[in-house]
């Protein structure tokens, strides 16, 4: 299959550039994390915000490239996977783009690297120039990229052992963004000494924020 196209069924337009993609990528349905990305969503649709959520481990998303994607990368046609074609055809439509996710081991959980692997692909979140050979920018329409994560280790911590992936978030999506593209990141530290009171407070901010940026 080729890359797709980012035109959006009927039922599915919103404002222009008033479209979010919420990543999701934690094993159980019940938890934090899940609830995080419920009021990130939330927050995103009282902002006027058409939102698609993807819940990649309730959609048992493979996270590991075959052999045939792989020789198929850098052709034509790199994407094999139907699941493939439609998340990419969401993220290309996207103006605004949420990952939510537990930093595990200084970085996210291998789903959601395996998601970047398998989606952002040529056609998709690049393209190389056939005569130079360069790479340019395929997610023209994304605006904004927001990070939300738990992290199990104080922030002094996390930032004296390297975030990964926040760096990876907030800085290398902008080779395939450009140097419009905002960034905004949210943290709770230390998640496993947070008492009740200060989980609903993130949960609280993560809402209020969402919703402003979606205005």
């Amino acid at each position: 299959m080729s890359a797709p196209s980012p035109t959006e069924p009927a039922e599915a337009l919103a404002v222009k550039g008033r479209r979010a993609l919420v990543i999701l990528a934690h094993p159980c349905a019940d938890s934090y994390g899940a609830a995080v990305a419920a009021a990130a969503v939330t927050g995103l649709r009282e902002g006027g915000a058409h939102v698609d959520l993807l819940d990649l481990y309730a959609l048992n998303f493979r996270a590991v490239m075959s052999p045939e994607e792989r020789r198929a990368y850098m052709g034509d046609s790199p994407i094999l996977d139907p699941m493939i074609t439609e998340h990419a055809r969401l993220l290309m439509a996207a103006h605004t783009l949420v990952f939510v996710y537990p930093t595990w081991w200084s970085g996210p959980p291998a789903i959601l690297k395996g998601w970047i692997e398998r989606v952002m692909v040529s056609g998709v979140s690049f393209h190389i120039d056939p005569d130079t050979k360069r790479i340019r920018r395929g997610l023209t329409d994304l605006r904004r990229v927001v990070g939300i994560s738990t992290y199990g280790s104080p922030r002094t911590y996390v930032r004296a052992i390297n975030d990964n992936g926040r760096r990876l978030f907030t800085r290398s999506l902008r080779l395939a963004a450009g140097i419009r593209l905002r960034t905004t990141w949210l943290g709770l530290y230390a998640i496993d000494t947070a008492t009740a009171s200060d989980r609903d407070a993130f949960i609280a901010k993560v809402r209020r924020t969402t919703e402003r940026l979606a205005r």
